[in-house]
């Protein structure tokens, strides 16, 4: 159900705190007419998002079938910019990761042109152009790791960036919905309280994933043994289940959190699972393999999408949070206030 345009146009997350929150200002007026819901940019940013998990998975069967140096040239494809190869044996994940890499660059590029144009908020078009600029990164790192024949840092850095862009996309679709332009956030009915603030533990959810990113990264590129993956597991299934419980448990009422929280716990449990999957099938019983097997590849590449999701809900959470949950410091109650002389 909407609200009426004057809760509309919310700014940056985070931002107001305290009594004077809950009031409409001329400022926020003026955000109002300026931030209409866009649909297309919308569904624009929806699909490149969903391009983009498209193309994690294609580099996580990449990495999964040992296809790195299937194509032995960049930015070339055996001599040609513009020819496909056939696509037979390791070519086939490598060449095909190219082509929609490619594509995901030029839909990044639309989606920051279109931003920076059509959306009037000044961190939004920032976000845009860093979407962009990851992009960038992540295709040279992309073309370092052929150049260099696949040396574990450069390949682990490029694998790491892909779920950074992931997050930036997912994020700029969520700040682009219907939801977040004409919902009135929930400021100053409830507060973040609790040691540390579910704010807090959502940072600390996004920290412990991307250590387990690097981490699982180096493993598959050789540059790591599986323990440290294996071990900093141990951390994450304590983090995330308290960082979802306390959501759930102080702030089920609150839409906006709950979603993300449910979504992330039950996202964790199948993550634990498929890891403990892919171990059995890569480390305890394919490590004499003469090439990757099909249920190696099948557990190493579902282990890496919803490790995307993962991270991506994480961080939806943690903007949520924000958004919805100012701090308990940010709050003055008004008997405090002293008077202000004229």
């Amino acid at each position: 159900m909407g609200v009426p345009p004057t809760a509309r146009g919310q700014d940056a997350p985070g931002t107001a705190g305290g009594a004077g929150a809950t009031q409409t200002s001329k400022e926020q007026l003026l955000k109002a007419v300026a931030i209409p819901y866009n649909q297309a940019h919308h569904r624009f940013a929806v699909f490149a998002a969903s391009v983009t998990f498209l193309l994690i998975i294609a580099g996580a069967l990449v990495t999964s079938n040992d296809a790195g140096l299937s194509v032995p040239d960049w930015p070339t494809s055996f001599g040609s910019l513009y020819k496909i190869p056939h696509l037979v044996g390791g070519i086939k994940f490598e060449h095909t990761h190219r082509m929609i890499a490619q594509f995901v660059g030029f839909l990044s590029i639309v989606l920051a042109v279109w931003t920076w144009r059509a959306d009037p908020r000044r961190w939004m078009k920032y976000l845009g152009v860093s979407g962009l600029g990851l992009v960038i990164a992540q295709g040279v790192l992309g073309g370092l790791t052929v150049l260099f024949y696949l040396p574990p840092a450069i390949s682990s850095a490029h694998a790491a960036l892909a779920q950074t862009f992931f997050c930036v996309v997912v994020l700029i679709a969520l700040f682009t919905a219907r939801s977040w332009v004409e919902e009135t956030p929930r400021i100053g009915r409830e507060n973040d309280e609790g040691r540390p603030s579910l704010f807090t533990l959502a940072l600390l959810s996004i920290f412990v994933l991307y250590v387990q990113l690097i981490l699982g990264a180096m493993f598959r590129h050789h540059g790591l043994s599986w323990w440290p993956h294996v071990l900093n597991a141990a951390t994450v299934a304590i983090v995330l289940p308290w960082t979802s419980i306390r959501a759930l448990s102080r702030y089920s009422g609150i839409d906006a959190v709950r979603r993300p929280a449910i979504t992330m716990l039950a996202l964790l449990i199948a993550q634990l699972c498929l890891g403990f999957v892919a171990f059995l099938t890569r480390v305890a019983w394919g490590h004499d393999a003469v090439q990757p097997e099909l249920p190696m590849v099948v557990s190493t590449v579902a282990h890496v999408a919803v490790g995307a999701l993962l991270l991506a809900t994480a961080a939806v959470l943690a903007v949520q949070t924000r958004r919805h949950l100012p701090a308990v410091e940010a709050h003055i109650p008004s008997r405090e206030r002293k008077p202000v002389a004229a």
